[in-house]
């Protein structure tokens, strides 16, 4: 079976690395799509007519798109550090636009490497911030990345849809994974989710943030081995 393994905001396949090796993967480019729906459009154009589809973070959203648009051809769905709901309306969702933006200007006037300096250390765990070989790869990772493709993702998700309809509609096996110490996608959430996913299982990672298949990716895979069994 064939595992289409979606990467989040700004990261490649260095995000499931150590899954690569254990899989049968195909990890998909979004190129310089700006909208959730025509990414989800992307990956199912290039994926079998059946799959295993995990999304990370961003990835997640993704992978909720996809089962959106082609129910059928997913045959397990895993979401991990990631959400249902569109941006919030108001204030929240103002904030979290300043917030974006402030980082796409970062990008554009100091370098992508200065960004993921910012970006960082929020979203892995505390005692993970000094872990010098974590954070360059993580580093090393965004700058692949271009602030042309920072401002696409960034309007894909500050336009993203909302998608808690889809959950009750998932009748296969579903993985709903976060880190205990993910701010940004909270375990709170990630159990709303799987509350509403029929057939789901809930997994939340001892000491790990959001980049959990990069803090934790041995706990991550073991996860996934038995969703898929």
């Amino acid at each position: 079976m064939t595992l289409v393994l979606l990467p989040g905001f700004l990261c490649d396949e260095t995000v499931w690395q150590d899954q690569l090796t254990c899989f049968d993967c195909v990890i998909p480019d979004y190129g310089h799509l700006d909208s959730l729906p025509a990414m989800a459009a992307a990956v199912l154009a290039q994926a079998p007519p059946q799959f295993a589809l995990a999304g990370h973070s961003m990835g997640g959203r993704i992978a909720l798109e996809i089962f959106r648009q082609a129910p059928d051809r997913v045959t397990h769905i895993g979401l991990f550090d990631t959400g249902c709901h569109a941006r919030p309306a108001g204030g929240a969702g103002a904030e979290e636009e300043r917030g974006r933006r402030r980082l796409l200007a970062i990008a554009r006037a100091e370098g992508m490497r200065n960004m993921a300096a910012n970006w960082i250390p929020p979203m892995v765990h505390p005692d993970r911030r000094s872990d010098t070989k974590l954070v360059e790869r993580i580093v090393q990772m965004m700058e692949r990345k271009t602030p042309d493709i920072f401002e696409a993702q960034m309007n894909a998700l500050l336009a993203r849809p909302e998608a808690a309809d889809v959950l009750p509609q998932i009748p296969c096996p579903a993985l709903v994974l976060t880190g205990s110490h993910d701010a940004w996608s909270t375990p709170a959430h990630h159990e709303e989710m799987a509350g509403l996913i029929p057939n789901a299982r809930l997994v939340i990672v001892p000491d790990c943030g959001h980049m959990a298949t990069m803090e934790a990716p041995a706990a991550i895979t073991d996860a996934m081995r038995h969703w898929l069994a």
